[in-house]
C-alpha cells in the first residue's frame, strides 16, 4: 500500500461542520441550557446529586467545598474544578437565586462582585429546599445513565418536587442559543402550577392574575406588564427594572437619595462608581457625595445632594444614565426532549407537570411493588402461624436450610420468598401479641396497596397527590414577594436644569453667521458695551439675545427650515472674541441663511404662536409647541413656494394687529386673529395682495389701539414716521394703502426706488441701517420727522452714489444687570 492510499480526501467545510455540529450539540444539551423539568444545567445537577449521594445534607455538619468539587469532578463532570466551583458558588448566593440550593459557610462572594474564597476555605451542604429537588430519587423516579467512565451511574434529571426552572431562573449562553429566565415567587409559581392542573385550558390572563411576574431576590420595581405578557406568551419580552429609592430630608434644606434595592444582577460597587464619576465629571449639577452604607442591616446607597438641588430631576438622570434602572430581556429557552426550545410560561409548567406525573407514577409503582412484596411475605407468615405445628415438624424433618425451604414450598404451597421469610422468623414472633401485630400490619399494607393502585388507575388522584405535595412545599418554603410590579413603564424625563448649571448669558449672532456664548462677567469686564463686541472686519452683530444656559434657541432660515439649538451647546467665548461659524454648531446649508432667532425655555406654552412672513406676502400662524423636537438636524418650519422665502418670524400671542409693508410702499393693517392656526408644515394664507414685481419689505406687530408711529426707510436713506392711526384696519389679503411717496422727475433729487425696512416706534430707539457696501449708520427714531402717510420723507442716512441701504434693525443692546 502506497503512502497516498492511507489517506482519504476530505473537504474542510465538511470536517469543520461535522465537528462543530457535534460540539454545539454537546454544549447545548450538556453544559449551558437547563432541562425544562428540573431547571438545572448538568453541572448543577451533578453537584447536588454528588452532595446528596455523599450524605452532605442539611441535617449533617458542613463539609469542605473542595471535597464536593473533587467528588463531582472524579465521578461525573471531568471538566476542571473551576467550572464546578463556580456553579456551586452561584447556587449559594442569595442575591443570584430566589432560593439557594447550596447552604454555604464562609466567604461566598458579595453583591460587589467580590469573588468567593478558594474552595479549600469554604464549606457547604445542601439547603433544605434542595432536598425537595432530590426527594424520592432512590425510588426509581428518574432514569439514570452511565457516567463518563462507566464506573457509576448519574441521574438524567432530578425528581424536582417544585418548578425550579421558574422559581430560581437561569442564565446561560451556548452555541447559537442563549437563555435568560428570571426568578419567580415560589408561592405564585406553585399556585399557577396547581391552577393549570385543575384547568388545562387556563388563559394567559388568568395565569397572570396568579403569577404576576418575576420576583427577583434583590427586590426592586418591575415596570412593563406588556413585556411580561409577551414573555409569558412567547418566551421573549422586555421589562424595566428600577431600584427602590426614597428622598430624605437633611438639616439645612439639603436632601439625600437613599437606594435600598438595586436591579437583579447589577454589581453594586460598579453602580456606586458610576454615580461617583457623574459627580466628579459634573455631568449633573447638584450631587455633593455618593457613599455606600451597606452593612448587616442590608443594602443602602446614599446620594447626598447640594442645597436646593432638584432631587427628582437628579434621580431621573441617574435612572437614565446608570444601572439604577436597567432593561431585562426574557429569553426563555430550555431543553425539551433533548432539544432546545423557546417556551412560554404555560408550556414550561405543562412540561413540569408531565414530569411530575412520571415521577409520582414511578414512585407509586416502586412503593406498590415494595408494599405487595411485603404483603406477600406477611400473608405467608400469617398462614404459617396458623399451621405452626405442621410447619415446625416439616422444618425439623428437613436435612438443611435449602431442604427446609423446598419442603415448605412443596408441602404447604408457600412461595420461595415466603418460605425464606418463615425460616428467618425469630422465635419471639410466635407470641400472641406478635401474631396480632402481623395481622394488623397485613391489613394496613392491604389498604396501602389499594391506595397506591387507585393512584395509578386514576389521573385525578395522581394530580391530587402532586398538588398536595406542592402545597406542603409552598407552606414550608414560601416567602413574600420581594419585587414590586407596576403595569406601565414610567417615561424618564430629565430636565435640562439637572445636567446644565443655570447661568444667564449673552448669545451673539453676526450678519456673516458667527455665533458665540458669553458670560455676563466677560461682558462686564469688557466694559459692558455692545459696541466692544469682537467681530470680523466688516461684520456686525445682528442678533443679541439675553438668555440662560437652560434655554434653547429656535433658529429659522430663509428656506423655511428651523433648528433647535440648546444654549449650553453654543461654544463659549470672551466678549471680544469673534466666535465660531454657526455651521460648526448647526448644519445650515451654504445657500440658506438665518432670518430669526427666538429664545424659548418652555416650548409647550399653549398661548404662544409663531407668525411667519414670506417675501411674496404669505402669512402663517402655528402654535409654538408644534416646534418641540429633540433632533439637531434641519426640520421643516413652513412650506415655502418656489421663488419665495421667509423674511421674518415673530413670537406673539396673536392679540394685536399685523402691519405688512411692501417695497413699492404699500401697507396693510389687519387683526392677527384673522390668521388661523395651521400645522407646522403648512404654507400659510395671503396676507397682502402685491402688484407684479412687488414684494414684502417688512412685517410689524402693532397693538390693537392706535398708539405709536410707523417708521419706514428707502434704499437711498430717506425716512419718516407716520401715525399708526393713519393706517386703517382692513381685512387680510387686500392691496393696502400708500405709506411713502417716491419723487420722480429729471430735475428732482430722488428719495429712493423702494422701501427696505420699517419699525414700529412707541419709545425712542437707536436703529442701525446696513449699506450694500458693508458700512452701517445709526440714527435715533426720535430724529425721524413725523409726516403724513403719503409724504416723501427726509434724508437720515448718508448714502454714496453707488451705495444703498439694504437692511434696518435695532441696535443690539444688553441690560447692565448681572
Amino acid at each position: 500500500m502506497s503512502l497516498n492510499e492511507q489517506f482519504l480526501p476530505a473537504f474542510l467545510e465538511e470536517v469543520v461542520g461535522d465537528r462543530f455540529g457535534r460540539y454545539s450539540k454537546y454544549i447545548i444539551q450538556d453544559r449551558a441550557i437547563p432541562d425544562v423539568r428540573d431547571g438545572l444545567k448538568p453541572v448543577q445537577r451533578r453537584i447536588l446529586y454528588a452532595m446528596y449521594d455523599s450524605g452532605n445534607t442539611p441535617d449533617k455538619p458542613y463539609r469542605k467545598s473542595a471535597k464536593t468539587v473533587g467528588d463531582v469532578m472524579g465521578n461525573y463532570h471531568p471538566h476542571g474544578d473551576s467550572s464546578i466551583y463556580e456553579g456551586m458558588v452561584r447556587m449559594a448566593q442569595p442575591w443570584k437565586l430566589g432560593h439557594t440550593l447550596v447552604d454555604g459557610h464562609g466567604n461566598w462572594g458579595s453583591m460587589d462582585d467580590d469573588p468567593a474564597a478558594a474552595m479549600r476555605y469554604t464549606e457547604a451542604r445542601l439547603s433544605s429546599i434542595a432536598m425537595e429537588l432530590l426527594r424520592d430519587i432512590e425510588k426509581r423516579t428518574v432514569l439514570f445513565k452511565d457516567n463518563f467512565d462507566n464506573t457509576t451511574k448519574e441521574p438524567v434529571v432530578l425528581p424536582a418536587r417544585y418548578p425550579n426552572l421558574l422559581v430560581n431562573g437561569v442564565s446561560g449562553i451556548s452555541s447559537g442559543f442563549a437563555t435568560e429566565i428570571p426568578p419567580h415567587n415560589l408561592r405564585e409559581v406553585i399556585d399557577a402550577c396547581i391552577a393549570i392542573m385543575k384547568d388545562s385550558n387556563l388563559s394567559l390572563t388568568d395565569l397572570m392574575a396568579i403569577m404576576k411576574g418575576p420576583d427577583f431576590p434583590t427586590g426592586g420595581i418591575i415596570m412593563g406588564e406588556e413585556g411580561i405578557r409577551d414573555a409569558y406568551s412567547t418566551g421573549r419580552g422586555r421589562i424595566h427594572l428600577r431600584s427602590k429609592t426614597a428622598v430624605e430630608e437633611l438639616r439645612g434644606g439639603k436632601k439625600m437619595i437613599v437606594v435600598t434595592e438595586i436591579p437583579y444582577q447589577v454589581v453594586k460597587s460598579r453602580l456606586v462608581t458610576a454615580m461617583e464619576n457623574i459627580r466628579l465629571e459634573k455631568k449633573v449639577d447638584g450631587i455633593a457625595e455618593v457613599r455606600d452604607e451597606s452593612g448587616r442591616e442590608g443594602l443602602r446607597i446614599v446620594i447626598e445632594l447640594k442645597k436646593d438641588a432638584d432631587a427628582d430631576g437628579i434621580l431621573a438622570y441617574l435612572f437614565k444614565k446608570t444601572d439604577l434602572q436597567v432593561t431585562y430581556n426574557f429569553n426563555m429557552v430550555a431543553i425539551v426532549n433533548k432539544a432546545p426550545r423557546q417556551l412560554g410560561v404555560k408550556e414550561i409548567l405543562d412540561a413540569y407537570i408531565a414530569h411530575q406525573k412520571e415521577v409520582v407514577t414511578f414512585r407509586t409503582q416502586y412503593e406498590l411493588d415494595k408494599a405487595e412484596d411485603r404483603a406477600h411475605v406477611l400473608e405467608g407468615l400469617v398462614k404459617a402461624l396458623n399451621i405452626l405445628d405442621e410447619v415446625i415438624a416439616a422444618i425439623k424433618a428437613s436435612k438443611n436450610r435449602g431442604d427446609a425451604q423446598n419442603n415448605l414450598v412443596e408441602k404447604f404451597g408457600f412461595s420461595e420468598r415466603q418460605a425464606d421469610a418463615i425460616l428467618t422468623l425469630q422465635l419471639y414472633r410466635l407470641t400472641n401479641l406478635e401474631i396480632n401485630s402481623l395481622q394488623k400490619e397485613l391489613d394496613e399494607i392491604a389498604k396501602r396497596v389499594q391506595y397506591l393502585r387507585s393512584i395509578l388507575d386514576s389521573e385525578r388522584k395522581l394530580l391530587k397527590v402532586i398538588q398536595d405535595e406542592l402545597l406542603e412545599i409552598r407552606e414550608k418554603f414560601g416567602i413574600d414577594r420581594r419585587s414590586e410590579i407596576r403595569g406601565e413603564v414610567e417615561e424618564l424625563k430629565v430636565g435640562l436644569e439637572v445636567m446644565v448649571s443655570a447661568e444667564d448669558v449673552l448669545v451673539a449672532i453676526s450678519r456673516d453667521g458667527y455665533v458665540k456664548r458669553t458670560s455676563r462677567l466677560s461682558f462686564t469686564r469688557s466694559g459692558g458695551e455692545t459696541d466692544a463686541a469682537g467681530v470680523k472686519e466688516g461684520d456686525v452683530i445682528r442678533h443679541l439675545l439675553e438668555c440662560n444656559t437652560i434655554d434653547s434657541l429656535l433658529v429659522f432660515t430663509r428656506k423655511g427650515s428651523y433648528y433647535m439649538l440648546p444654549v449650553y451647546q453654543i461654544p463659549e467665548f470672551k466678549w471680544k472674541d469673534a466666535g465660531t461659524a454657526i455651521v460648526n454648531v448647526i448644519p445650515i446649508p451654504k445657500d440658506d441663511g438665518i432670518v430669526a432667532v427666538i429664545p424659548v425655555r418652555d416650548i409647550q406654552q399653549s398661548n404662544q404662536s409663531l407668525f411667519f412672513f414670506t417675501r411674496k406676502g404669505q402669512v402663517k400662524r402655528t402654535e409654538l409647541k408644534d416646534y418641540a423636537t429633540n433632533r439637531s438636524t434641519a426640520i421643516a418650519a413652513c412650506k415655502v413656494a418656489d421663488g419665495d422665502e421667509v423674511i421674518q418670524v415673530q413670537l406673539t400671542q396673536g392679540e394685536g394687529h399685523l402691519l405688512l409693508i411692501s417695497r413699492q410702499a404699500f401697507a396693510i393693517r389687519f387683526p392677527a386673529s384673522e390668521v388661523n392656526l395651521m400645522g407646522r408644515v403648512a404654507g400659510g394664507v395671503r396676507g397682502m395682495q402685491l402688484k407684479d414685481g412687488d414684494e414684502l419689505a417688512a412685517a410689524l406687530e402693532a397693538g390693537p389701539d392706535d398708539e405709536g408711529e410707523i417708521l419706514v426707510i428707502s434704499d437711498l436713506g430717506y425716512a419718516k414716521r407716520s401715525l399708526l392711526a393713519d393706517y386703517p384696519v382692513q381685512g387680510r389679503g387686500g392691496k393696502g394703502v400708500t405709506t411713502f411717496e417716491f419723487k420722480e422727475g429729471k430735475r428732482v433729487k430722488p428719495n429712493g426706488s423702494q422701501l427696505v425696512g420699517a419699525w414700529y416706534s412707541k419709545k425712542p430707539r437707536e436703529l442701525t441701517a446696513l449699506l450694500s457696501g458693508g458700512g452701517q449708520q445709526r440714527f435715533l427714531t426720535e430724529k425721524t420727522p413725523i409726516e403724513d402717510r403719503k409724504s416723501i420723507g427726509r434724508a437720515l442716512v448718508q448714502v454714496d452714489k453707488n451705495d444703498a441701504v439694504t437692511q434696518l434693525f435695532p441696535r443690539v443692546e444688553a441690560s447692565q444687570d448681572q
